[in-house]
């Protein structure tokens, strides 16, 4: 073959690439998403093979992943902290010969983690399509196919005796939030530890906490309630930013200061999981002097004994964080108080507050009625769930 002839051919071959991969693009926009984006991503994809430089089969693919796996999947699967306390406390928890059910399969690594533990067979279920599909190959490219069954169910609609052959000794999950709840753990666990295992099966996690704190930062202040741009007052925007989502970036740079020691909220047994709605009313007492900007919230998470995870002002990983902004700045010297109130329907959690007069008396302090006392200040608040540090907006 001449150069000339050669140069024909392969320009009649990369013709018909191009036009191939154009007819499997118009294909992938007319397929429905009914499948959680399956057909969608294997067209896309076999348009890329014909014509690696197709812009519209990469911008869609890149949308239809965004659409489906959430980006917070990334930064948790690379937070070494939060994979060594898993990998530890499956490995104290997981008997061989057991049988593991794993909630939330991701990428496959909590579930691999329980084979290695000697777990005799691990169930691990994805509701989405597209990740429990990347599942099924992260985990036969580690030679555990023959150990891990991946279901792409939610746990809810899973069955004994047809997802799984017998009820799980162990249940394992990641599926909280910063604020522990918004994933729906609680509801998820609960079916998972009654219908899926076995009356006296152990859970991973065991048990997690909600905790409060007062915080002073005029960093966070000034990102989420600016109070001027270009000379112009911009307090009558401030009303729509009453939670501050700090990604773990911003957190790093705020320097939130704590006001007063950490108070407990709410405690959750992740073992016998308690859906009921609950309220708290408690009294944050500073000890120094300062300004209170927020109430920040975190959780506590135990993994097994002596295996802890948290959100606090002193950790570090991917998980973001929650502050509850106060209406204003509140000047504070030590002994003053700041009266919370928390309220949470094991999915979502609120939180409002107002500080307690100095001269309040016994009676004032102790009342925890419905509503705050109609002469008080408060505001009501409610978190959102991270987007690429874990968040989704639950209002």
């Amino acid at each position: 073959m001449t150069l000339h002839k050669e140069h024909d051919f392969f320009q009649r071959v990369d013709c018909k690439g191009v036009q191939d991969a154009e007819r499997l693009v118009q294909c992938a926009k007319r397929e429905p998403l009914t499948d959680g984006g399956l057909r969608t991503a294997e067209l896309l994809s076999q348009a890329l093979v014909n014509d690696p430089h197709h812009h519209e089969a990469q911008i869609l693919l890149e949308r239809l992943y965004q659409m489906f796996v959430p980006r917070w999947h990334f930064p948790m699967l690379a937070d070494k902290v939060r994979n060594r306390a898993y990998a530890a406390a499956i490995s104290a928890k997981v008997r061989p010969g057991d049988v593991v059910l794993d909630i939330g399969c991701g990428a496959g690594l909590t579930a691999m983690l329980a084979a290695r533990a000697g777990a005799k067979h691990v169930y691990t279920c994805e509701q989405q399509p597209l990740i429990a599909q990347a599942a099924v190959r992260v985990i036969e490219a580690n030679g555990l196919a023959d150990r891990i069954t991946v279901i792409p169910k939610m746990s809810h609609n899973l069955v004994v005796g047809v997802d799984l052959p017998e009820p799980a000794d162990v249940v394992i999950s990641e599926i909280v939030d910063t604020l522990l709840l918004g994933e729906g753990a609680l509801a998820t666990l609960e079916h998972a530890m009654r219908k899926l295992a076995k009356p006296h099966a152990r859970a991973i996690p065991e048990r997690g906490a909600l905790m409060a704190q007062l915080v002073e930062s005029d960093k966070l202040l000034n990102l989420w309630r600016p109070q001027k741009a270009e000379g112009f007052d911009l307090s009558a925007f401030h009303h729509f930013a009453t939670v501050a989502q700090i990604t773990p970036n911003d957190f790093a740079t705020f320097g939130l200061r704590p006001l007063g020691s950490a108070t407990d909220l709410f405690q959750f047994d992740f073992v016998r999981p308690d859906t009921r709605v609950a309220r708290r009313t408690e009294d944050l007492e500073c000890s120094g002097r300062g300004t209170i900007h927020a109430v920040f919230v975190f959780f506590e998470m135990n993994l097994a004994p002596g295996i802890q995870l948290t959100n606090d002002l002193h950790s570090d990983g991917h998980w973001g964080r929650t502050a509850f902004l106060l209406d204003r700045p509140i000047p504070a010297e030590p002994g003053d108080l700041l009266r919370i109130r928390a309220h949470h329907d094991a999915s979502q959690f609120s939180l409002s507050a107002h500080k307690l007069p100095a001269c309040s008396d016994q009676d004032d302090l102790a009342w925890d009625g419905p509503d705050f006392p109609a002469n008080c200040s408060d505001r009501a608040f409610f978190p959102t769930r991270h987007g690429i540090t874990r968040r989704r907006a639950i209002l």
